[in-house]
């Protein structure tokens, strides 16, 4: 994984809201060519453009991207929204999806350890994993990845949504990670970031440990 910005202690000091750590996995592979990443392209930026906006949301929301196509590659980091920029997403080669997965449960894992070295509360981790097909990866990776979530989820130490995109999407495999896949009414990439936004600024508002309801998902869940 290729690491562009430095996680440093300094920011978690001088801001200690409650923070909602989130990573976004981004099927960057050569089967989303055309519509499906430039849709992509636009509603990751939106997402952002969203939280940077609600005052609230901006100090509480702790991102990172990781994009998967060919290789694992980490395009925006934990910390500092505002000082970055999303790269454009071009459609490359297959789908280490697994791979991803891994990688991000050990920079949500580092990032709760950062928390806890400061005092800094959190709510439940997110991964937003984000796919038009199924893994290549080999079945070893596969195998690591799904059993490490199901055991993450199961002890209420991560929340996972899997979001499955156009016809070819494997919504079987999906279920492997242990929560329920939903499947994006077309290309509602917007609507489905809208809604992600929504939900993040929900959580800001609560306090670790509360009951959160989110958002409806009208407007992008196929079964809506």
């Amino acid at each position: 994984m290729n690491n562009k910005f430095q996680i440093t202690d300094d920011e978690l000091a001088d801001n200690p809201t409650s923070r909602v750590p989130i990573c976004v996995l981004l099927d960057v592979s050569l089967s989303m060519s055309g519509d499906p990443i430039n849709e992509l392209n636009k509603g990751v930026k939106m997402f952002i453009d969203e939280i940077i906006s609600d005052d609230m949301t901006r100090y509480s929301a702790d991102i990172a991207i990781l994009t998967f196509g060919g290789i694992v590659e980490q395009v925006f980091e934990f910390g500092s929204i505002e000082e970055q920029q999303i790269p454009e997403f071009r459609a490359k080669s297959t789908t280490p999806m697994a791979k991803a997965v891994l990688e991000a449960i050990t920079l949500l894992e580092s990032r709760k350890n950062a928390y806890k070295s400061n005092g800094v509360d959190y709510f439940q981790p997110w991964i937003v994993l984000m796919t038009d097909g199924g893994p290549t990866d080999e079945l070893s990776v596969i195998n690591e990845a799904t059993s490490k979530t199901q055991e993450l989820i199961k002890n209420k130490k991560l929340t996972l949504f899997t979001i499955g995109i156009g016809n070819d999407a494997d919504m079987e495999f999906l279920e492997q990670f242990g929560s329920s896949p939903i499947k994006l009414q077309g290309l509602k990439f917007n609507e489905f970031f809208q809604w992600l936004s929504q939900s993040v600024s929900t959580i800001s508002d609560s306090m670790p440990g509360d009951k959160i309801n989110l958002p409806p998902r009208e407007g992008w869940d196929a079964l809506y």
